[in-house]
């Protein structure tokens, strides 16, 4: 129908059913528990064509409010210990459809990857008494050979030790630990800011297909809760973008190491961006 601008609707191959619970049981030695969740497309515009660097400011903005309002509404259902808004971009970075979409998938645990990010931000915040995000943060801007994009808001760089090439982070410059918190006003400036690193990206790489993904705190209130469990989010945990351009593969030596093979230093790659700007 015409006259829409954002559209959110069920993914029609959801990776998760939304009905019933997790049902988490032992298996012997093992762990299972039912494939429970949600999956929900954002159709960030009616315009098929559009490119991610050359969405309209204030298209991109709605699409990114409407997904923010999903997520604040999905942590209200405890079954969901995390919630994931992700988007695919070219086929090489997993997108089945071109037209320009968000995804948001509610999961019944914490990812590992996730966990290993809390813990080290939990200890790192009980010896030093700071966000180590605000950390790298001021590290990055007092640095500056690492750069791609400051703002008043945000920062994006290319972080040290960055898996991919031209791997780029975007943080809030003022500490934060949920997006779902974050105005509409931020939502707006988080909005050019990250259309600005997508143009750089296009200007140096061309139309490389990449994966962006929101890394934000877990739903504290999700399922059964050990105490003391993800209680200190609101001090060492800072909500973050990844932007991930797909220009090599992940063969044998990744998968059997957990290890990266990255050819180009970040330093480099954020110089090429910044003489983007």
């Amino acid at each position: 129908s015409p006259g829409w601008q954002v559209r959110v609707v069920p993914n029609k191959r959801p990776v998760l059913a939304i009905e019933g619970t997790p049902d988490r049981s032992a298996v012997g030695h093992y762990d299972r528990m039912r494939g429970i969740g949600a999956h929900e497309i954002v159709v960030e515009t009616p315009d098929h064509r559009v490119k991610p660097h050359a969405m309209p400011l204030l298209q991109f903005s709605a699409a990114l409010t409407v997904s923010r309002n999903r997520i604040a509404d999905l942590r209200g259902d405890n079954r969901f210990k995390h919630i994931l808004l992700h988007r695919n971009y070219g086929t090489a970075a997993g997108a089945t459809v071109h037209h320009p979409l968000q995804q948001i998938v509610a999961i019944p645990v914490t990812p590992l990857r996730l966990s290993a990010q809390l813990d080290a931000a939990r200890d790192h915040f009980r010896i030093k008494e700071r966000c180590i995000f605000c950390d790298i943060l001021t590290q990055e801007i007092d640095s500056g050979t690492r750069l791609v994009h400051v703002c008043d808001d945000f920062v994006s760089f290319c972080p040290y030790a960055g898996r991919f090439p031209y791997e780029i982070n975007v943080y809030p410059r003022h500490h934060a630990h949920q997006f779902v918190e974050t105005s509409d006003r931020l939502i707006e400036r988080l909005a050019a800011h990250m259309l600005e690193v997508f143009r750089r990206l296009h200007v140096v790489l061309g139309d490389v297909p990449f994966n962006w993904m929101l890394v934000n705190a877990p739903n504290a209130g999700g399922g059964v809760r050990r105490p003391g469990y993800w209680t200190t989010l609101s001090y060492d945990f800072h909500w973050h973008i990844e932007i991930l351009p797909r220009l090599t593969p992940q063969a044998g030596f990744e998968w059997g190491t957990g290890l990266y093979i990255n050819p180009t230093p970040p330093e480099d790659a954020a110089a090429f961006m910044r003489d983007a700007g």
